[in-house]
């Protein structure tokens, strides 16, 4: 899967009344694209595109026409609110109002890779609804790109499942039955929380302590034991109790701490070995870990 960007979207962004902010172009995310702008009052038609729509509204209250061929409803959207559309679905908007927004661009891979059951899931066309979660989810993928380090891209691959998952069970359209025998996900039993096998966390963390010094994304672990990232995810938590971008951002500072103790390497060398991206992003992740600093570190070997 290659990088998603503004070919994968609906083609709001490219219209002169867009103001960008930040995106993430050039990132390397593969299904999601996130961008923060500022948009003129319009009004527009848009062909459907191959990803599924989520923006989050900054600010407002502003009016929102929408539908399909002609704009057929009308809603006053606050602050926090979301606007809703599936991909592969035609669009006619009209902004009445400036306005500040986030679009998340969701590919339909990931939002069906959530799916309980095997069975595809559709997104609702929603404006004008509020969900505290997804809002923050969104939030936080902005957030992501506000302060982008290569060694954050777990991060942004477990965000995007999370996203996807709160999609799927609170704004979609369900479609067709689920399988014999009652499988509420694929694979497991509906409940049940099955962890990695004892051979599959062993490959995963076999590839992290290879790797260290690396990026390394959701996609990549999940390939390291052999699962399909959502499920990965799910199995991995399970497992460990806590998320993979979680636990790989320990892994990390705990080498880091055993270089500092040990040696006389420098503090920037020892970031570059452990995965992150500078001397300061290490001094942030130490002193939210161990309440101290690199250099006390050192001192205390």
């Amino acid at each position: 899967m290659s990088e998603m960007g503004l070919g994968d979207t609906h083609g709001i962004l490219v219209r002169p009344g867009v103001r960008p902010v930040r995106t993430s172009a050039g990132l390397g995310w593969e299904g999601l694209y996130v961008s923060t702008q500022r948009e003129l009052p319009y009004r527009d038609a848009f062909q459907g595109a191959g990803s599924h729509l989520v923006i989050l509204h900054l600010d407002g209250p502003v009016t929102v026409r929408r539908g399909r061929r002609g704009l057929t409803a009308a809603r006053q959207v606050p602050p926090g609110g979301l606007f809703l559309h599936p991909a592969e679905t035609e669009l006619d908007v009209e902004l009445g109002g400036y306005l500040n927004t986030v679009h998340v661009y969701l590919s339909d891979a990931v939002l069906q890779a959530t799916a309980e059951g095997g069975r595809p899931v559709r997104l609702e066309e929603e404006f004008g609804t509020t969900d505290p979660l997804l809002e923050q989810l969104v939030l936080a993928l902005d957030g992501v790109v506000r302060r982008w380090e290569p060694s954050a891209g777990a991060y942004a691959d477990q965000l995007a499942l999370m996203t996807a998952a709160q999609l799927a069970r609170r704004h979609s359209v369900r479609l067709g039955a689920p399988p014999a025998g009652g499988w509420g996900r694929v694979g497991e039993r509906a409940g049940r929380q099955v962890g990695l096998t004892d051979r599959q966390f062993a490959a995963v963390r076999e590839l992290i302590d290879a790797r260290l010094s690396e990026p390394l994304s959701l996609e990549d672990l999940a390939s390291a034991a052999g699962l399909g990232v959502s499920q990965f995810a799910r199995r991995f938590k399970a497992r460990v109790g806590c998320p993979p971008h979680r636990y790989l951002v320990r892994v990390r500072v705990e080498q880091a701490a055993r270089l500092l103790r040990a040696g006389s390497m420098p503090i920037a060398q020892v970031a570059a070995a452990c995965g992150f991206s500078h001397q300061e992003h290490l001094s942030r992740v130490v002193r939210a870990h161990f309440g101290t600093t690199p250099a006390a570190l050192r001192r205390e070997g």
